[in-house]
């Protein structure tokens, strides 16, 4: 069945001087345009396309790939904006309409907007929703805390920042849970922290546990070893240096460094870290 709003494999079936034609199923033959088919394109080949609606609302195939599909969030910007809402650049000659109802604020040309991309039923048309949380999938039973996650930052909160989790569900990225750099439409690796009664989601960027914090002790040796047996972090030093050194929270840096302090295998000076030459036999104990 061939998916409105997304990328089809359909055998060509007609070859005409303006394009070829497409075997669309219960929609008919589907053109695609000249300008999109292959220099090379027989009868009987398939053809990876997109399938949407043009200006005029005849379904139609492009051989381009959009920013976003049907099924998808994304982060994009206002190219225009018209008497029925605004447009999207979302990569496609066709521009992709927000319905003044599906806004949460007025947008104008050149403000960016995290949306969920749609087929809305009656029109058949693709539009996309700022209001995408109603699109969130509320059944989790899926999840389970320690798993890691793809996140897509959705928006920056006073408490940190709303995440889409793998396409479909919505969990929070503390503030203080942050130790780099991230931004509205960034989409990152994290893992689920803690799943409350109520069925929200707190996410983190690492994942926690002693485990995790052995793991982490082992890999500062491992630097340490590598940069000759010193280092210029304490913990003072700030999140940033501590993820550019050793790519990990600056709470995690800690509790490794406590834990190798404990074990004698390090001696912690004003101005960084140095490995504990005498204790190197037993750093794996």
């Amino acid at each position: 069945m061939v998916e409105i709003g997304k990328t089809n494999a359909l055998e060509v079936v007609k070859q005409v001087d303006f394009g070829v034609y497409l075997d669309g199923g219960e929609l008919g033959e589907i053109l695609l345009p000249l300008r999109y088919a292959p220099t090379e394109c027989n009868i009987g080949e398939y053809l990876n396309v997109f399938i949407y609606t043009d200006s005029e609302d005849r379904v139609i195939a492009t051989t381009e790939t959009p920013l976003a599909q049907v099924g998808d969030f994304a982060y994009l910007q206002v190219k225009d904006t018209s008497s029925v809402g605004a447009f999207l650049d979302w990569g496609l000659m066709k521009d992709l309409l927000v319905p003044f109802s599906e806004q949460k604020a007025d947008l104008n040309i050149g403000n960016k907007v995290f949306v969920y991309v749609y087929l809305d039923e009656k029109t058949k048309r693709i539009v996309a929703s700022a209001k995408w949380e109603k699109f969130i999938e509320k059944d989790i039973t899926d999840l389970s805390e320690g798993t890691e996650v793809s996140l897509k930052i959705a928006a920056k909160t006073e408490l940190g920042y709303k995440a889409v989790i793998d396409g479909k569900f919505m969990g929070l990225l503390y503030e203080d849970e942050v130790f780099r750099s991230i931004h509205v439409g960034d989409t990152i690796n994290a893992f689920i922290k803690h799943i409350r009664p109520d069925s929200k989601i707190d996410l983190s960027l690492t994942l926690g546990g002693y485990g995790k914090v052995k793991g982490e002790a082992e890999r500062i040796l491992e630097k340490l070893r590598e940069s000759g047996g010193f280092l210029p972090t304490t913990d003072k030093s700030s999140a940033e240096l501590i993820y550019q050194t050793y790519g990990i929270s600056k709470r995690t840096y800690k509790q490794a460094i406590g834990d190798l302090y404990k074990r004698c295998c390090v001696q912690l000076e004003p101005d960084g870290v140095r490995l504990n030459n005498t204790k190197q036999k037993n750093v794996k104990n």
